[in-house]
């Protein structure tokens, strides 16, 4: 077992099988506490996922509102149809992916590529949607095809992460929020076009007016958009108040150095494609984001993608990143439950 397993596998309790009566070879092992993820739900014979998750959606959603996090391996999943029946079955059914920010390219219905960031660059660890007054709560991933080397989708509790936040910043967070700035433009980051699904400004301009974003076209037609948000929000279904944002990922420090040496070379500061502030337009000082970097990347687990894994997330009760990786990849994303933010 590779060292970045055994992570896992150490903080893992003893077997737990689920009833007889349901499937004598599906193995849930559960965490040893909630900051500790992923349960792992396996199959040792190749069930049917569909079926196995229709009979079990109520121990899958209390696995994941207990721990965020359930890893779903040894089932049959040989395609997007597959994994996308396999979805609705587990947690309801898929939504569109709206007010883009990563780039995707679908393949079937309300499923994606989970992102066609270049290959050698890191993602850094992030709730989906976390910049948006409009998110999922559940995130599936499936693996079709595992990297030749690297492509992990590093997971963390979004709990320890929160816990991890010196009490003065989330205090200061609190008071005055977080004003997010995007410019959807070409090259870096995503054109209006593909972030919004449309080509028509007026569709822009009543979207962004009905969530609570500022949005302006620039001269040479992009458009910049503004919006303030929380830094943590209750949690629909625990009530725990849950460090939810994207005031890290987003801001420019955080890019790997090589990139965030272009971005600053190309863009002043208010055309940047993400930054984010503190909600008054003031800067958010270098050592908050260097507190907030650590919080983020001390508690990821990482495994190695099988063929047919199936990942499913709260996408408020867990982080998630990538690893750069060599070779062809296909893991997919789909996303389920729209949750607003008032």
């Amino acid at each position: 077992m590779r060292q970045h397993e055994a992570g896992i596998s150490s903080a893992l309790r003893a077997v737990k099988p689920i009833p007889r009566s349901l499937s004598d070879a599906v193995r849930v092992t559960r965490p040893q506490s909630p900051v500790d993820i992923p349960a792992i739900v396996e199959s040792v014979n190749q069930d049917d996922l569909r079926l196995w998750a229709e009979a079990n959606r109520e121990l899958i959603h209390k696995l994941l509102e207990e721990y965020g996090a359930v890893l779903v391996r040894g089932f049959r999943i040989d395609s997007a149809a597959d994994f996308g029946t396999a979805v609705d079955a587990a947690l309801g059914t898929r939504i569109q992916y709206t007010n883009r920010s990563s780039p995707r390219t679908s393949v079937g219905d309300r499923i994606y590529t989970s992102t066609d960031y270049p290959n050698y660059l890191p993602i850094f660890p992030h709730n989906e949607h976390g910049y948006s007054p409009i998110f999922p709560l559940y995130l599936a991933f499936g693996c079709m095809q595992p990297a030749v080397s690297g492509g992990a989708t590093p997971i963390g509790s979004t709990r320890k992460v929160g816990a991890s936040v010196p009490a003065w910043i989330r205090e200061r967070f609190r008071k005055k929020g977080i004003l997010y700035l995007r410019n959807h433009q070409e090259g870096f980051g995503l054109p209006w076009q593909k972030s919004f699904q449309t080509t028509e400004r007026e569709e822009v301009e009543r979207y962004c007016a009905e969530r609570g974003i500022q949005c302006e076209w620039r001269s040479d037609g992009v458009l910049r958009t503004r919006r303030i948000g929380p830094a943590e929000i209750a949690h629909p279904l625990t009530g725990e108040q849950i460090w939810f944002n994207h005031a890290t990922f987003y801001h420019v420090s955080t890019l790997p150095e090589l990139m965030r040496q272009e971005v600053l070379a190309a863009f002043a500061e208010d055309e940047l494609p993400n930054q984010t502030y503190y909600g008054d337009g003031s800067s958010i000082e270098p050592e908050v984001l260097g507190e907030l970097r650590a919080a983020y990347t001390k508690p990821l687990y990482r495994f190695d993608w099988r063929r047919g894994d199936v990942l499913l997330l709260d996408n408020m009760l867990a982080v998630h990143a990538r690893d750069p990786f060599s070779g062809p990849r296909r893991v997919l994303v789909s996303m389920v439950q729209e949750i607003r933010v008032a």
